[in-house]
C-alpha cells in the first residue's frame, strides 16, 4: 500500500480503513533492505519522532523486529519442546525398558518421589544439592499405612526405609546414564552432580532354629492350601525365589534327570539347578491340574503371591514376626549349604542362581566357621592321644 513520507529519515505511514496513521521504519542490515511495521496512532500512540527512535534502536541492535521477535518466539518454543527435561528423558527410558520385570517398580518410583520435584528440570540443571535434598526429603518421608491388627483397621505410620531411597535415586542416576548414551542429553559434569547413596546393611541372613523348622514343618503338613505348601516345601529344599517358583510351569521340570529349569530369573539369565531326593519327591506328589503352572492362580493363570496361605502358614508354626517366609527359606537354605562345609561359594552362587559372587559373599563366614570346626577335630584328636 502506499507510504507516505514523514519528514524522519526511513520512516513512512498510510492510512488504514479506519482512518488510523500505521507508521514503518526502513533501514539497511547486512546490504538488506528491512522493513518493520513500529506501530499505530491510535493503538500504541506512535508518532514520526518516536518511529524514528524505534528505528534507531533496530539499527543498533537494540530492538527487534515484529518478524524477528515471531522468530525468536518460535525458537524459544521449539526449544522447550526439545528441553532434555527429565519427563521426557523417562519417557525414552520407559520405552527401552519395557521388557524389564522391574519396569513396574520403576514407574511406581517415578510417578511418586521423582516426577512431583524433578520432572520439568534437565540433568544439566541439577547440582549435588538437588540430590542431597531430595535423599533427606524422601529419608524423612512418612507414610500412613492401613493394616488389620486382632481383625480391625487401623492407621500406623512408617518411615520409607534407607534401602527404598536407594532404589529411587539409582532410577534417577539410570534414567540420566541411559539419556547420555543415547545422546538425548550432553554428558553431565560428575564435579556438579554427585549420588550419594543412602547406607543401607541388607546383610541380614534369616535362619530356622531346629524347633522352628519342625514347627515350620508341621504347619506345612497341616496347611489348608496345598500350592502354598508346595511353595514353601520347594523354597526350603532348592532355594528359589517365590516369583520363580510361582512361575514355574510342568515343562520346566525333569524329573527323570533331576533338573528344574528357572525361567527369567531375577539374575537375567536362564538357569538348570539340580533337584535333590526330597525335592523331587515334592515335585511328584503335587497334583496335576488342566494349568501349565505347578501353582496356578484363578483361571488357571500364575497366581499372584499366595501371601494370605503363606502368612497363614508362618503363624500357624509361630514364627518371628520379621520372618519372611519365601525369602527366609532361601536363606535357611544357602546357610545350611555353607554351614556344612562341603559346599564351595562358588557352586553356591550357581544354586541361588546370584548375578555376582558379591551377592553370595554374606554366607562367607558361614562356610569359614565350617571349615574352622573341621580343622577344630584335629585339636580333639591330639587332646584324647596326650591323655
Amino acid at each position: 500500500m502506499k507510504r507516505n513520507p514523514t519528514g524522519k529519515p526511513g520512516v513512512t505511514y498510510r492510512i488504514n480503513e479506519h482512518g488510523e496513521k500505521i507508521f514503518y521504519v526502513r533501514f539497511k542490515r547486512n546490504g538488506k533492505v528491512i522493513e518493520a511495521k513500529a506501530g499505530g496512532s491510535i493503538k500504541k500512540q506512535m508518532t514520526a519522532a518516536k518511529a524514528a527512535t524505534y528505528r534507531a534502536l533496530l539499527i543498533a541492535g537494540k530492538e527487534s523486529t515484529p518478524q524477528e521477535q515471531r522468530e525468536q518466539e518460535r525458537a524459544a518454543k521449539d526449544a522447550e519442546q526439545s528441553k532434555p527435561t527429565l519427563a521426557r528423558l523417562w519417557e525414552a527410558f520407559k520405552a527401552a525398558k519395557a521388557d524389564n520385570k522391574s519396569l513396574r517398580d520403576d514407574l511406581y518410583r517415578w510417578r511418586l518421589h521423582l516426577e512431583p520435584p524433578l520432572a520439568n528440570k534437565t540433568p544439566a540443571e541439577l547440582v549435588t544439592l538437588d540430590i542431597d535434598r531430595l535423599r533427606s526429603h524422601l529419608l524423612k518421608k512418612v507414610y500412613c499405612l492401613q493394616v488389620k491388627r486382632n481383625g480391625k483397621t487401623v492407621e500406623t505410620k512408617k518411615k520409607m526405609a534407607p534401602a527404598t531411597v536407594k532404589q529411587v535415586l539409582v532410577l534417577l542416576k539410570r534414567i540420566i546414564n541411559h539419556a547420555v548414551k543415547r545422546g538425548l542429553c550432553p554428558p553431565v559434569d560428575p564435579s556438579r552432580l554427585h549420588f550419594e547413596l543412602p547406607k543401607i546393611n541388607n546383610e541380614k541372613t534369616e535362619d530356622l532354629s531346629p524347633e522352628e523348622l519342625a514347627r515350620l514343618l508341621e504347619a506345612i503338613d497341616n496347611a489348608k492350601d496345598w500350592r502354598a505348601a508346595g511353595v514353601l516345601r520347594l523354597a526350603m529344599l532348592t532355594g528359589m525365589r517365590r516369583g520363580e517358583l510361582l512361575a514355574l510351569r510342568w515343562e520346566h521340570i525333569d524329573l527323570e534327570r533331576g533338573f528344574l529349569r528357572i525361567v527369567e530369573p531375577k539374575g537375567g539369565r536362564d538357569a538348570s539347578i539340580p533337584l535333590n531326593a526330597a525335592a523331587r519327591r515334592v515335585l511328584a506328589e503335587l497334583p496335576r491340574t488342566e494349568s501349565p503352572f505347578l501353582f496356578p492362580g484363578r483361571g488357571g493363570n500364575r497366581a499372584s503371591d499366595l501371601k494370605k496361605p503363606i502368612q497363614a502358614i508362618k503363624k500357624a508354626a509361630g514364627l518371628p514376626a520379621d520372618f519372611r517366609p519365601c525369602h527366609g527359606l532361601r536363606h535357611f537354605f544357602a546357610s545350611s549349604l555353607a554351614s556344612s562345609g562341603q559346599v564351595d561359594l562358588y557352586t553356591l552362587q550357581r544354586l541361588l542362581t546370584h548375578k555376582s559372587a558379591a551377592m553370595t559373599a554374606r554366607y562367607a563366614h558361614l562356610r569359614d566357621e565350617a571349615l574352622q570346626a573341621a580343622a577344630g577335630v584335629m585339636d580333639d584328636l591330639l587332646l584324647n592321644h596326650d591323655r
